[in-house]
């Protein structure tokens, strides 16, 4: 395992991803953060404390979004599943769908089948903290991307915390 992103460029990452989201929702007005179990809602969480510290004025809609049984490989091996959190209506509303990699994008696949399942959003944006881009499998691109890593495809990436709870971005050789 080797450390590719520091806590501090983390922490730094989800400023300029946070300030993004500002920019295009200045007042988060119809607009909900849903982060996907379990890399995704933790990202979610760090951006939600970011946009709610920024907006004294109105509640930012946060929820956590679990995708155990829409993936593909479901059927391939014994799955517990993770927190489902979805307090609020998603119909006609913003959703932005946060995670901490984007790789093949099968996984944003089996988020967006689960989120049509509570309801229809107006629009879904994709909001991620590192980006595989070489490796799609589905068209499927993030509206905000916090930093590119180039990798091979047998390498995983993992979103970990150190042991002051600190968020740091980890590559493991397969």
């Amino acid at each position: 395992m080797k450390v590719i992103v520091q806590p501090s460029e983390v922490y730094s990452i989800l400023k300029q991803l946070g300030d993004q989201l500002l920019q295009k929702h200045p007042q988060f007005e119809n607009t909900v953060l849903i982060g996907i179990q379990q890399g995704g809602a933790v990202v979610s969480s760090f951006l939600h404390n970011i946009i709610a510290s920024t907006l004294t004025s109105s509640e930012v809609l946060h929820g956590q979004l679990d995708i155990t049984f829409y993936r593909d490989d479901v059927r391939n091996k014994i799955v517990t599943p993770d927190k489902m959190n979805l307090p609020f209506s998603i119909e006609g509303k913003t959703v932005i769908l946060v995670d901490d990699v984007l790789f093949t994008g099968r996984t944003i696949k089996a988020a967006l089948d689960a989120l049509l399942d509570y309801g229809r959003p107006e629009r879904v944006e994709l909001c991620v903290l590192i980006d595989r881009h070489e490796h799609r499998q589905f068209p499927i691109q993030p509206d905000y991307s916090g930093k590119k890593i180039s990798t091979l495809r047998s390498e995983k990436i993992k979103l970990m915390s150190t042991e002051n709870g600190d968020p740091q971005v980890i590559l493991i050789n397969q």
